[in-house]
């Protein structure tokens, strides 16, 4: 049921947009759309958090990382509303 889809969203959530991620190559609109929110939000808060290996980047850093990476390893659209929404904050 419900768990199924997520199961997906955190199967397809390393793809990328340009078709060159893992686990199955998707691109583009061809991953499922809360895989493309899920990538976002998972790299943000990875670059954005303390790790046992490193500190947390600064919030500019993480920013500035999910920028450049729109079209290539992000959705263009899903990028420019996340990034839009820390703004507002």
């Amino acid at each position: 049921g419900m768990l199924s889809e997520v199961a997906l969203l955190v199967k397809y959530h390393h793809e990328r947009f340009d078709g060159t991620g893992y686990p199955e190559g998707l691109k583009g609109e061809g991953i499922p759309l809360g895989a493309r929110i899920l990538s976002i939000v998972d790299a943000f808060d990875a670059m954005h958090s303390d790790r046992p290996y490193r500190r947390a980047y600064p919030f500019e850093h993480s920013v500035r990382e999910i920028r450049d990476n729109l079209g290539s390893q992000f959705d263009p659209r899903v990028g420019r509303v996340f990034l839009e929404s820390l703004s507002a904050h």
